[in-house]
């Protein structure tokens, strides 16, 4: 299973429920990338998207311990039934927030990242994959710069064990 993250440069994700910094072009590969796939998402991150509404052209899979239906979207209780849902799809990318992420860590083979080089204030934080000798960065495109801040497109890897 698959991840995408964009990461400032302290592996921080957001803040008050939202990312203080966005670079298009990350938005433009998040849509790319995930596009005609299932993604896993919380009901949280959910609710941060345009119209609270489940992603177009793509499987939205809602984890959350509430017992509520969500149009466009099946919704899942936990990371197992997660799992489980997601297997029936060729593709599947966990996409946030934080709980989740953490959630599904275990299950995730490979990690999309988008490092930008700034650090506004963050409240939650994506595991620092450069740190943890179990994940590898495969490819790592040129650095690329927005309003004058660079950002990166990498990919992690789970080391075979």
């Amino acid at each position: 299973m698959d991840a995408i993250v964009a990461v400032y440069a302290d592996w921080g994700i957001g803040a008050r429920g939202t990312q203080p910094l966005v670079i298009p072009a990350d938005r433009r590969r998040f849509r790319a990338l995930t596009m005609g796939a299932a993604v896993i998402v919380g009901r949280r991150t959910l609710d941060d998207f345009p119209g609270g509404r489940p992603l177009p052209g793509r499987e939205n899979l809602v984890l959350t311990r509430q017992n509520i239906t969500i149009d466009g979207a099946q919704v899942v209780h936990s990371p197992a039934e997660a799992v489980a849902a997601a297997a029936r799809y060729d593709r599947c990318f966990v996409i946030g927030g934080d709980s989740v992420f953490r959630q599904m860590f275990p299950h995730l083979t490979r990690v999309y990242v988008t490092k930008i080089d700034a650090a506004p204030h963050s409240d939650v934080f994506f595991p620092d994959l450069d740190a943890d000798p179990a994940w590898r960065c495969v490819s790592a495109e040129p650095r690329a710069e927005h309003d004058g801040v660079g950002y990166q497109f990498c990919v992690y890897e789970k080391v075979k064990e």
